[in-house]
């Protein structure tokens, strides 16, 4: 049995040494800049305006989902994505105000990855990106499409737009990391192991999202390495 878990672990990350090195330049590099910058945000923004800059961001990645619904033939999902798309984008200025969810109109998040593992392709080997953080072969080579096919904000870049190109960047990455220092004070509380408890648990994560909801079993034995079980929303904010 022992034998068998240090197999499925290594097939699972083959790189650890090197990734081990990138989780910590990304720790380091998260507690000296991101991390601080991102509180001092929370703490001057009135929360109003933090909920309509993410609203925003949200929306615009609204176009991206609704592409890789219809390469996934789900259709359905593809026209209510793309109506929130549209109701947010004009009832709800620019996005700044979620008139969807409003309506009950229901949320889905799709992107290239999850078509790729929606078509049969395997994750590959676990990588840990400068910056970005957890992800897999497939999930990297998705997001590449991703940017440069459906994302809004590389097009200002493609007109040359750079300043603005870069000022979206460095909002969006802001916003992101402002709704995630609760989650990052949990997997450091949570966990002996930071970077097995993030790495399995988005590979869980991902599982269950490129099966709609569902998580493979094998993915469920032992996935956690400190004997963790956590409910659905615990590994959400523990990835995000």
């Amino acid at each position: 049995m022992l034998a068998t878990g240090c197999a499925t672990q290594s097939n699972r990350d083959p790189l650890e040494s090197v990734n081990r090195g990138v989780y910590k330049f990304n720790d380091i590099t998260d507690r000296a800049i991101l991390k601080p910058v991102a509180s001092a945000y929370k703490t001057v923004t009135p929360s109003p305006i933090r909920k309509g800059f993410s609203n925003f961001f949200n929306n615009l990645s609204s176009i991206t989902t609704v592409l890789n619904d219809i390469l996934q033939l789900k259709f359905a999902n593809a026209f209510t994505d793309a109506g929130r798309f549209v109701i947010n984008s004009t009832f709800g200025l620019a996005g700044f105000i979620d008139v969807a969810s409003m309506d009950n109109i229901p949320v889905h998040k799709e992107d290239f990855g999850q078509t790729l593992g929606h078509w049969g392709v395997g994750n590959g080997p676990y990588l840990v990106l400068p910056i970005l953080g957890s992800s897999t072969l497939r999930d990297a080579t998705g997001f590449v499409v991703d940017r440069a096919t459906s994302d809004p904000i590389t097009y200002t870049h493609n007109i040359g737009e750079i300043r603005l190109h870069n000022q979206l960047r460095a909002a969006q990455l802001l916003v992101g990391r402002t709704e995630l220092l609760d989650a990052s004070d949990f997997v450091d509380t949570a966990a002996l192991d930071p970077y097995s408890f993030t790495r399995d648990a988005y590979l869980q994560r991902r599982a269950s999202q490129v099966q709609d909801g569902l998580v493979p079993i094998d993915l469920l034995d032992g996935a956690f390495d400190d004997g963790f079980e956590l409910a659905d929303e615990d590994i959400d904010i523990a990835v995000e």
